[in-house]
């Protein structure tokens, strides 16, 4: 029976833990691929770089695409939507090769709390098509996944094998997720990559408790304030991709951040004032809004969630 096993790759703690745990255990078939959502920070893809000279593997970068979706949605705005809007919204419904940001031109919105599409098209579905062309190779793929029970309720109902799918007269075939760290704590992560001999995502001493999309929709405040203050580039970047999917929205207004999450009193607040930049903003303050606190303003050196600079571990 040949097995292909496929370890999803992100560039944070957990998934850098499981490329080196399939590596020390010396696995079958190892693919790394990395679903790259385009709304990433340079210091995450220089880390997969990283990841590749010292370990010596390549890391397969894979990308949605929504140029069809974004056709198809033209042709319907063309077709339907009133002249006022129209004209300007066809001039942005054109793909950017940007996935993250094609993403959002076709919604003609930001995922939020409540509309978290953005895992399903970034990531599931580039992934699926990685699989699903392996299943035709092989018997059975396993799936390597970086989840801890810890991290949420969720995840601490999770079991660390799961059969998705398969032929009923053969219980090994077929594909399965398997979390090997699954009862593994953050420090155990951690310990185990510096056992190893890496050093992990720097973006983890420069106050940001997760890595992926910078910045996530799902961001806390005080995380918002570390990316405003060190990485004020990423505001700038998502201020420009506001301005570009609010003319691909029906509605003429979108933005990464819900104005009634940031702010106590919203009634001299305009659209144009609500954006990636006032919620940089707000993330300095205390006191629903009301009230800055000012330690927030310059940048600071190492600053961890996980007691990274304690360690030295700069």
């Amino acid at each position: 029976m040949r097995t292909v096993n496929v370890v999803n790759v992100s560039g944070g703690k957990d998934s850098t833990a499981v490329v080196l745990l399939a590596l020390e255990r010396q696995t079958e078939g190892l693919r790394f691929v990395f679903a790259d959502t385009g709304h990433e920070h340079p210091v995450t893809y220089d880390y997969l770089d990283y990841l590749e000279r010292e370990l010596g593997i390549t890391v397969e970068r894979v990308k949605a695409d929504f140029a069809a979706r974004i056709a198809r949605k033209r042709a319907f705005v063309e077709a339907n939507w009133p002249e006022e809007k129209r004209a300007k919204a066809l001039e942005v419904l054109h793909p950017t090769g940007n996935p993250f940001l094609d993403l959002c031109i076709w919604k003609g919105l930001f995922p939020s709390g409540s509309q978290r599409f953005c895992t399903e098209f970034l990531k599931v579905e580039p992934i699926t098509a990685v699989q699903q062309a392996a299943l035709t190779e092989c018997d059975r793929l396993n799936t390597w996944l970086g989840v801890r029970a810890d991290e949420s309720a969720a995840r601490a109902a999770a079991v660390e094998w799961e059969r998705e799918f398969g032929p009923t007269d053969d219980a090994e075939r077929g594909l399965w997720k398997y979390r090997p760290i699954l009862h593994w704590s953050a420090a155990d992560v951690f310990d185990y990559i510096k056992r190893r001999g890496l050093k992990p995502n720097p973006l983890y001493t420069q106050g940001m408790s997760r890595v992926g999309c910078m910045p996530c929709m799902m961001t806390r405040k005080s995380e918002l304030a570390e990316i405003a203050a060190r990485f004020p580039d990423q505001i700038e970047r998502v201020a420009q991709w506001e301005a570009r999917v609010a003319l691909a929205s029906k509605a003429g207004d979108s933005t990464l951040f819900a104005a009634k999450r940031l702010f106590d009193d919203l009634t001299n607040i305009t659209p144009e004032e609500h954006g990636i930049r006032q919620a940089a903003l707000w993330a300095r303050t205390s006191r629903g809004g009301r009230q800055y606190a000012f330690e927030f303003e310059e940048k600071g050196g190492c600053s961890s969630a996980y007691g990274l600079c304690e360690q030295g571990d700069e």
